[in-house]
């Protein structure tokens, strides 16, 4: 290889690094930070100002467990810690609101969490690190038997495992 063409193939390699890096604004300080955890403190599950800490949960339509396009940065940011760090185990809670049969919220609720796992496989995490559970209606985040506590409920709920 003649040492042109290796300059040219490292400064191609290099300036293709550099357009990956974001272009967020120096002088704004909320610049960077929000769901998809690109700056803002570690990416530590066990760090309360780590967007991994801050959202664990992702929410469904009613009677629905298809994963919306908004919480893709949230289970992507988890998939990502997952698969750089193999030894790491979480458990995902599929929850529903209080409608319905108790056999029908548990199916729902599985069918939750499954989802949030698949995601997460296919974004990169070892299905080995990854457990479901359902707890249907039986563990609501919010009691009142409004529209808002029904939509609150109808979650999958991201725990990590202390190592």
């Amino acid at each position: 290889m003649n040492s042109r063409f290796a300059f040219s193939l490292t400064a191609a390699a290099l300036s293709l690094g550099l357009a990956a890096c974001s272009t967020v604004s120096l002088d704004d300080p909320g610049a960077g930070s929000g769901p998809s955890g690109s700056s803002g403190g570690t990416m530590d599950p066990f760090n309360p100002s780590s967007p991994l800490a801050k959202d664990r949960s992702v929410y469904f339509e009613f009677n629905s467990f298809t994963v919306e396009e908004q919480y893709r940065p949230t289970v992507e940011n988890h998939a990502r810690y997952l698969s750089s760090n193999p030894k790491q185990n979480i458990l995902i809670e599929g929850n529903t609101d209080i409608r319905g049969g108790s056999e029908y919220n548990l199916a729902l609720g599985h069918r939750r969490a499954e989802a949030v796992r698949r995601m997460m496989t296919l974004m990169g995490a070892n299905d080995v690190q990854i457990e479901t559970i359902s707890f249907g209606k039986e563990k609501p985040r919010n009691l009142a038997n409004t529209e808002a506590a029904h939509a609150e409920n109808r979650r999958a709920d991201i725990v990590y495992e202390r190592q």
